[in-house]
């Protein structure tokens, strides 16, 4: 399949921008395959008791952020697939704090949220991979916006890469 190319900011929201230019310039899947190994690498040595501590009253703690980017990618996933498909249905926003909440990510181990989130991933490349050009083209509506089946698959990786960047600034010591 050919390469997945990079999406134009008419294929999805403004707000999303910041997560697609985070992503470098390269074979999507391959940056989808390796970048799920660099954030276990940078995750691994913390204790689970680490990981439950967020970087300031108010903000999620690592397992939390571990837990939204797994169900944050799933919900895009979902999107990419109804779009790539055909479906014309207007698709709903969620609220990332209440998932959040429900989730109980804190009670869990670090190592079966990581777990979830590299099956979560390999689903994701799974889907993308096999996507003919037609289909990665699409358009669909997700909370009210208009987005692309390549527009989802590059936020899904520069919402990590966001995350990913936070945590190294903000709960890891120097």
């Amino acid at each position: 399949m050919p390469a997945i190319e990079r999406p134009s900011p008419s294929e999805y929201a403004e707000y999303y921008r910041k997560y697609v230019d985070l992503v470098p310039n390269g074979d999507l899947i391959d940056i989808l395959t390796d970048q799920f190994d660099e954030t276990a690498l940078l995750l691994g040595p913390l204790t689970d008791e680490e990981a439950c501590r967020p970087y300031a009253p108010g903000k999620w703690s690592v397992k939390e952020v571990v837990g939204h980017v797994t169900d944050t990618e799933r919900i895009f996933t979902y999107r990419a697939l109804r779009i790539a498909r055909g479906d014309r249905t207007p698709l709903a926003g969620y609220d990332q704090d209440a998932y959040v909440k429900a989730g109980g990510f804190n009670d869990r181990s670090l190592v079966g949220l990581l777990a979830e989130l590299r099956l979560a991933r390999h689903s994701s490349v799974g889907l993308f991979k096999e996507l003919p050009p037609a289909a990665l083209a699409r358009t669909g509506v997700a909370n009210n916006n208009p987005v692309s089946v390549r527009a989802l698959a590059w936020i899904i990786a520069g919402h990590e890469r966001h995350h990913v960047k936070i945590i190294r600034e903000r709960y890891l010591p120097r």
